[in-house]
């Protein structure tokens, strides 16, 4: 395997996924030097979100009228200038809308990153493409808050933007020189209706859960938002059956392997969502920890996801996608569970433990995942799921956020009182019997769903094959 491009890939989705991570230990010194409360300034975690949520549709229908590398080179430059734009930025509203140009450049690296290492890489090698390529996604979440406390702490806020210049530029100037050149072609017109009900109904529901679970502003335009939102998503679907060549196209869900691999991935990644939430508030609100004390505990995550691309491939030769997603999903939803019972007198070495193997079990399942969603893809419908599976991708972790803030907000509405410890540990136990639904459309697969990604074969099938010979 070519392991050039998806590092390289790789590379540029850990800058973005780090950056989009790491501002939210920073809040409060942006806010001090902006001028504005931190819970005001959430605004821009809101408005990066919505940004991908518009944009993500477009990604893939870009890729193929322009090329799927020169839309990634071009996202890397708009990440850039988003990047040094933040970096300079003296007011709110400069703030805001540079962290939403930051995001149009992120909608596009995402999904068509992931674009060309499906039509670069053989299906037979692309287990250990997407392991490199999920790394950024694990690990961003988990070392952003320590890297962002360090350089707040110890530098300038500044600086966790500007550091995204010099990654950048190397991504843009070795993505020229190595990704091959996947020629444009000839996709039918825009889909101009299908983008505006699929942008409102995204970033309507995205926008609304932010804000009821990050209240920045009024709950009620929350619920407004994602009223609006599920309204103009119940009209795209009714456009989307009429239309010839919608944006989204729901047709890929007829496609067995690829439905399992959205809704099964779409219910774990709820917890990616709340966990990354959940963890550094429980360490520093009911353990008492710094910011920066409790984003050293938690990195130790991210060393169990880098694990993984070294068995990703070996484990689903001998087990296959249907046996290795139900694993990781259970032990996933029981370390979550775990996660609940920790206390200040829990060792620490203990709960490393916990976020090592947790970091290793969700990182199976995504590596898993993220393939088995292109098993029996053509070439020809890539593009299509790329989107599809970003959007999906965005709305869930987005839904984390919100039913995690969700349930804090309701036990202490219940409770009358602050956040204490026992609040965060009934949360962790909710998400995870909200992970656990995951399995669901796991168990109903096929045992040889993927099996030409994934090389499992069944042992009935090499003793048909030894027979055959015979």
């Amino acid at each position: 395997m070519n392991r050039i491009v998806p590092m390289i890939l790789a590379v540029a989705l850990f800058m973005e996924q780090m950056d989009s991570t790491v501002i939210a230990t920073s809040l409060p010194a942006i806010a001090h030097d902006l001028g504005v409360g931190p819970i005001t300034l959430k605004l821009a975690l809101t408005s990066y979100m919505v940004s991908l949520a518009i944009f993500i549709p477009l990604s893939g229908w870009m890729a193929d009228r322009f090329g799927a590398k020169r839309i990634f080179r071009i996202a890397i430059l708009v990440f850039i200038l988003g990047s040094i734009l933040c970096a300079f930025a003296d007011s709110l509203i400069f703030f805001v809308v540079a962290r939403f140009l930051q995001g149009m450049g992120g909608a596009m690296m995402t999904p068509v990153a992931r674009l060309v290492l499906v039509r670069s890489t053989k299906r037979s090698e692309l287990v250990g493409a997407m392991a490199l390529l999920t790394i950024p996604a694990l690990v961003g979440p988990l070392a952003g808050p320590p890297l962002g406390g360090f350089i707040t702490t110890y530098f300038s806020w500044h600086w966790i933007f500007l550091i995204n210049v010099p990654v950048g530029i190397a991504g843009y100037v070795l993505s020229g020189l190595y990704l091959p050149d996947i020629e444009s072609t000839a996709p039918p017109p825009l889909d101009i209706n299908g983008f505006f009900l699929s942008a409102i109904a995204a970033s309507g529901t995205i926008f609304g859960l932010s804000v009821m679970s990050l209240p920045a502003l009024p709950p009620q335009i929350g619920a407004v938002a994602v009223v609006t939102g599920i309204a103009s998503g119940i009209l795209y679907v009714r456009h989307a059956r009429r239309h010839p060549s919608p944006l989204l196209d729901l047709t890929l869900f007829k496609d067995s392997a690829f439905r399992a691999a959205a809704i099964g991935g779409t219910l774990f990644r709820i917890s990616i969502g709340a966990v990354p939430f959940l963890m550094p508030l429980m360490l520093q609100v009911g353990f008492g920890l710094t910011p920066f004390q409790s984003g050293m505990v938690t990195f130790v995550g991210a060393v169990g996801a880098l694990t993984t691309k070294f068995f990703a491939k070996r484990v689903l030769v001998f087990a296959g996608f249907r046996t290795t997603l139900i694993f990781a999903c259970v032990t996933g939803t029981i370390l979550t569970f775990v996660n609940g019972l920790f206390s200040p007198a829990t060792p620490y070495a203990v709960i490393m433990i916990a976020l090592l193997l947790a970091g290793f079990a969700r990182s199976f399942f995504f590596t898993s995942v993220n393939a088995l969603a292109f098993a029996d893809i053509p070439d020809s419908q890539a593009s299509r799921a790329t989107a599809m599976t970003a959007v999906l991708q965005q709305m869930s972790l987005a839904l984390g956020v919100a039913v995690a803030g969700g349930i804090l907000e309701i036990e202490t509405a219940w409770t009358g009182s602050t956040l204490e410890l026992q609040d965060f540990q009934l949360a962790f136990m909710l998400i995870s019997a909200i992970t656990l639904t995951a399995i669901i459309p796991l168990i109903r697969m096929s045992k040889t769903a993927g099996a030409s990604v994934s090389g499992h074969r069944l042992p009935s099938d090499t003793e048909t094959e030894t027979m055959s010979v015979k």
